[in-house]
């Protein structure tokens, strides 16, 4: 009998950690259908409040206010573009994504990072891996 109980119990955690993945692949799918198409109000409500965004080509951390501002200049550059992505893995809470930023004049492949708490985006990350997507 209990023995019953700890494979019950041992199931439902093992569902409720693959329904917290998928849960995280649909909002990491939001964040990029709303970066396509510069959404400030979708880009918002997908981050917390004390989010940190770490753009490590740049060496710049951003805040979610930061950000948000920043999204004006962006839809400018993304007009015409696509973004294709990818989960490569999910540990320790971090999801990592590979993106290929298709943009008209030329692409770019990154590596981008996301811990998700809460269904919100509490920090992100993204460094260049290539200046291409040829290996997406």
């Amino acid at each position: 009998m209990i023995s019953r109980s700890i494979a019950l119990a041992a199931a439902a955690l093992l569902i409720s950690i693959v329904s917290a993945r998928a849960d995280d692949g649909a909002l990491i799918g939001r964040w990029y259908a709303a970066l396509l198409v510069a959404d400030r109000t979708e880009l918002s409500n997908l981050l917390a409040d004390d989010v940190r965004i770490k753009l490590d080509d740049l060496g710049v951390v951003q805040t979610k206010q930061e950000f948000i501002a920043s999204i004006d200049e962006w839809k400018g550059a993304v007009a015409g573009a696509e973004i294709r992505h990818r989960i490569e893995k999910t540990e320790g809470g971090v999801t990592t994504v590979i993106a290929c930023y298709d943009f008209p004049k030329n692409d770019m492949l990154m590596q981008e990072t996301f811990a998700i708490t809460d269904n919100r985006i509490t920090a992100s990350s993204q460094a260049a891996i290539a200046e291409n997507c040829d290996g997406y």
